[in-house]
């Protein structure tokens, strides 16, 4: 389905980062019914732990930060989108149940499912903040059915490595070198601010491949795009700039033009109206210029071909939606 995009910035490097954009892209994403009863895959703007600051403790640390905090501060820009999109999708779509993948959990093959029982624990995997970020509570329960369900689909897809875990198995490494169970921060964070603090579905976390190949991303996408017509909103989260090289790049005030050419290539990506050129528009991001510079390592950006795989339908490419385009904070709908 063709919508309108509001560009928000002279270039095109943003759009639809204002509430009145946002809300309206939203409203105007097609109805369940429309979709012939299949609920869309989105590719989340998580954040960061900032998100889940009081805004006394950002004030407090608000040079470490700089301008990140204009749009992923506890009262930033991303916190009001999240807040809008967490009712809108339930209202919407009415899922029975969340599986999200994130950056922050990636084993070999991918496809390791959480099987947490009745209330899924949480892994605090970040370093260097301030106790009440350790402290953070956010209630979820899981899903036996819907974890056997990927499960299922995933061995189906011939992907050998996926598999229940337990909320007594340790993660593992996962890239960062934490360790035990649980939802990590970049499923935590975004979900505080969609559901208010407790997720009125179960939520069932999946595993990226490790080899963050987009290739392997949109197989493993595509092989839980079945559970959208089965009333399951799949959800992989990540960030358009993800880099601790240069924190320049966090504002649109402050970045290099190189950063502009890359957030604006994302956009153009999405625009492409045809869906297989799209499908190529968005393959060819990882070989732009800027790619690099934005994502030192792409763990944050390969779960884009995770939801675009979950937004496909046998295989083949459907619509594609920027719904809220904040600087290195985008977020698309898949499927419509």
């Amino acid at each position: 389905m063709s919508l309108s995009t509001t560009a928000s910035s002279a270039d095109g490097a943003t759009v639809n980062d204002t509430p009145e954009e946002w809300r309206a892209q939203l409203e105007a994403l097609p109805s369940l019914e429309e979709l012939g009863g299949s609920v869309p895959a989105v590719f989340l703007a998580h954040g960061q732990p900032m998100l889940i600051m009081s805004p006394q403790l950002a004030a407090q640390r608000g040079g470490q930060f700089g301008a990140l905090a204009t749009i992923q501060g506890p009262d930033g820009l991303l916190v009001q989108f999240l807040r809008d999109l967490g009712p809108h999708l339930l209202t919407k779509y009415r899922p029975k149940a969340l599986v999200i993948l994130s950056a922050h959990w990636e084993t070999a093959g991918g496809g390791v499912t959480t099987d947490y029982g009745g209330e899924n624990p949480l892994l605090y995997d970040y370093f260097g903040f301030d106790q009440a970020l350790y402290e953070v509570e956010f209630k979820s329960r899981g899903d036996r059915q819907v974890a056997e369900r990927v499960v299922e689909l995933l061995q189906a897809a011939g992907i050998k490595s996926s598999r229940l875990t337990n909320k007594l198995e340790p993660r593992g490494e996962d890239g960062r070198g934490f360790q035990g169970p649980g939802l990590d921060h970049g499923v935590f964070v975004p979900l505080i601010h969609m559901f208010k603090g407790e997720a009125p579905i179960p939520v069932v976390q999946v595993s990226i491949p490790s080899d963050l190949r987009p290739e392997t991303q949109h197989t493993l996408g595509a092989s839980l795009a079945p559970l959208r017509s089965e009333g399951v909103l799949v959800v992989a989260g990540g960030l358009s700039i993800h880099t601790f090289r240069d924190f320049s790049a966090f504002s649109p005030d402050t970045a290099k033009p190189q950063y502009r050419a890359w957030e604006k290539s994302i956009v153009d990506a999405v625009a492409v109206a045809e869906p297989d050129a799209r499908h190529r528009a968005l393959f060819d991001l990882v070989q732009h210029p800027s790619f690099r510079a934005a994502h030192p390592r792409e763990e944050h950006f390969v779960p884009l071909y995770v939801a675009q795989g979950a937004g496909s339908e046998g295989g083949e490419a459907k619509g594609a939606r920027m719904v809220c385009g904040l600087w290195g904070a985008k977020t698309i709908v898949f499927g419509v």
